[in-house]
């Protein structure tokens, strides 16, 4: 039977990484979003939130989804609104690549350049608030809002984790993701403290992000970091946090696709770096998984680009020999992240987040455990 292209989200699969993956240390199994349609991780928890809001009749047909996005979530928006005939805006700002913004346009959606900077340096508040003011204006207009939307997390908790248990055999000593907006990292965690608690799992961010603490500065990895926790993290079921360095992402994930043919973006990058941190401390027979959230592909004209990386001032001549000493010298940003989080319930009334989010994560509370992070949001 033929599938609408929306049925084929999910189930992607974990790879192995024989060329890089040395006898003596554990085994890395790479979960590769980029086997999704729309080409990412974002595609499962847009399509969980855009159902459950038809659901609930918070969109309707004919109705606009407007978010506020770098890249990936708003590509995966875009492609579902024209799967299913809807209107779609997208805020980006000057990071976002010039693929991802084509990527956005090429499915029909608006995409809007946000250009003034936050208190942070960042973007992501002035995107959000104007995501939330044109949501209001815009009759028929609904907000996904995947910073504070508790769905966001239920989405991998549903589907992810439960995919890399059972595709590992339950064979698994440690998770990686990238923390993002917090729905991957805070839905798989939530799974594996439940139903592996053996499990270690680390988060990874950019230096320059303050969701596992730390002062807010300017980076250059897409995709990744905040200026606070989300919602949608509850730190205490983080076993440890590392932060790294631009040039530490964009090399390894080059290094990769010369290595093993493997292509992913600067965030997933970062995970690998840290996977093989992992993997070199760990005895041969244990699995260490790591999330990459999307290829490389989209991402060529800064990632791929000689030229680009040369004037960031980046290694263009680091090889996996390089990758694997520089992945043997991290330390840990945090052991105990949890006494490092920078939870902003203020942010709900200052970014004016949207009731129907509100009321949506009130029902999840209510119904079942999220965590203690999630509630400092509602009350």
């Amino acid at each position: 039977m033929k599938a609408s292209i929306l049925e084929t989200i999910g189930h992607t699969p974990l790879l192995t990484i024989p060329n890089t993956n040395h006898a003596n240390e554990a085994q890395i199994l790479m979960k590769y979003e980029r086997y999704n349609p729309g080409g990412s991780i974002k595609d499962r928890a847009a399509l969980h939130i855009i159902k459950e809001a038809e659901r609930r009749g918070l969109l309707k047909p004919g109705g606009t989804i407007i978010e506020s996005s770098s890249g990936n979530f708003g590509i995966s928006l875009a492609m579902i609104g024209a799967a299913k005939g809807y209107r779609v805006i997208i805020l980006i700002d000057p990071k976002t690549t010039s693929a991802n913004r084509a990527l956005i346009e090429s499915f029909g959606a608006e995409a809007i350049v946000v250009t003034e900077q936050d208190d942070c340096g960042s973007y992501h508040k002035t995107r959000i608030a104007l995501a939330n003011r044109l949501a209001d204006e815009i009759e028929g207009a609904y907000r996904p809002d995947q910073c504070f939307n508790l769905l966001n997390s239920e989405a991998h908790y549903a589907s992810t984790a439960r995919e890399i248990l059972d595709d590992s055999g339950g064979e698994l000593s440690v998770f990686i993701t990238a923390v993002s907006t917090g729905g991957q990292l805070g839905g798989i965690s939530k799974y594996l403290k439940t139903f592996a608690p053996h499990v270690q799992v680390i988060g990874v961010d950019a230096v320059g992000s303050a969701i596992f603490g730390g002062r807010s500065d300017a980076y250059r990895i897409p995709g990744i970091g905040l200026g606070w926790t989300p919602v949608n993290l509850e730190m205490s079921r983080i076993d440890e946090a590392y932060k790294i360095t631009d040039e530490q992402a964009f090399v390894t994930a080059r290094a990769f696709a010369r290595r093993e043919g493997i292509l992913m973006g600067p965030s997933s990058g970062a995970c690998a770096l840290v996977a093989l941190k992992k993997a070199q401390m760990l005895p041969p027979g244990e699995r260490v998984v790591c999330m990459i959230a999307d290829g490389g592909d989209r991402y060529i004209p800064t990632l791929f680009n000689t030229e680009w990386i040369t004037a960031q001032g980046f290694d263009t001549t680091a090889d996996m020999t390089v990758v694997r000493q520089m992945a043997a010298e991290l330390t840990p940003w945090s052991v105990c992240p949890a006494a490092d989080a920078n939870y902003r319930a203020d942010l709900v009334a200052s970014l004016e987040v949207p009731q129907s989010t509100l009321d949506m994560n009130t029902e999840l509370l209510h119904g079942r455990e999220v965590g203690v992070a999630a509630s400092r949001y509602i009350d």
